[in-house]
């Protein structure tokens, strides 16, 4: 079992930046992919970012390419999500995902989930 705990959220307006972070439990954090989703109401679960478990290859959404980083420390069992340059569009609930072997882009494929954190971006 891996359990998944998201931070970070909150309101800010368009432009700027919020810092989201994720903390692993369980099982050993490094043996898992790790990713990010976002879920806006009325819509569905969409891909963000995911990272490989030594963190040297990341892959992104294209809405989200530029402005947003993930990266993750597994020495501290944490990933995190920089959002820079925020835009309404962005307004969701923001998951953050665990899975050994995932296909990145499809939510299905991921086996871990946290409870999300909420993202509201203001014009």
């Amino acid at each position: 079992q891996v359990q998944l705990v998201e931070s970070g959220g909150g309101l800010v307006q368009a432009g700027g930046s919020l810092r989201l972070s994720c903390a692993g439990s369980g099982r050993t954090f490094s043996d898992y992919a790790m990713g990010w989703f976002r879920q806006a109401p009325g819509k569905e679960r969409e891909f963000v970012a995911g990272i490989i478990w030594t963190g040297v290859r990341t892959f992104y959404a294209d809405s989200v390419k530029g402005r947003f980083t993930i990266s993750r420390d597994n020495a501290k069992n944490t990933v995190t999500l920089q959002m820079n340059s925020l835009k309404p569009e962005d307004t969701a609930v923001y998951y953050c995902a665990a899975d050994s072997e995932p296909d990145y882009y499809n939510s299905d494929s991921w086996y871990y989930w946290g409870q999300g954190t909420q993202v509201t971006v203001s014009s």
